[in-house]
């Protein structure tokens, strides 16, 4: 019995030397994986400073491209703010060119009026019965009512009757 009691001394050391190598084991196993992490955390890292870079150069790129932008449009409204304001100006000179060929034809109109009311009464109303209604209607309407009148008493009753209706209106 005395060597029963003496077995725990020899075993537990046996235990012990088997954990300790386990132990050992493990440690070993532990490192490795702790190299692995620090390579894939280094990884990690580069990967997230290429990213970082990456993002800087794209916001720098994004900004250029909205200075450019910002100036083609500064160009483009300049360009519009010109266009705008020859449109006005040609508005105006047409407006202008208007009144000038009005006021031309007034006087066209006039003159062959002046010409007309010198004219004998039958000679004018031959002369106006052979144009178009609307043409002897502009220029009797540029006469005196007491030279249309003999006018329109010359011509054919057809032709009056129809200058009548378009000087009526």
């Amino acid at each position: 019995m005395k060597n029963l009691w003496l077995l725990p001394f020899f075993i537990l050391p046996l235990f012990a030397l088997q954990t300790s190598d386990k132990l050992f084991e493990c440690t070993e196993i532990f490192k490795e994986r702790k190299n692995e992490l620090l390579v894939e955390l280094e990884r990690i890292d580069e990967q997230k400073q290429a990213l970082s870079a990456l993002k800087v150069a794209t916001e720098d790129l994004l900004n250029k491209k909205k200075t450019k932008l910002k100036t083609l449009e500064e160009k483009v409204d300049k360009k519009l703010k010109k266009i705008d304001e020859k449109e006005q100006s040609i508005q105006k000179l047409v407006l202008k060119n208007e009144k000038i060929l009005k006021a031309l034809k007034e006087l066209k109109m006039d003159r062959v009026a002046q010409t007309f009311a010198k004219m004998k009464p039958a000679s004018s109303a031959n002369i106006l019965s052979n144009m178009k209604t609307q043409d002897a209607v502009k220029i009797l309407q540029a006469l005196q009512p007491k030279v249309v009148g003999k006018i329109l008493a010359k011509m054919d009753p057809q032709k009056a009757s129809k200058i009548t209706e378009f000087l009526s209106r």
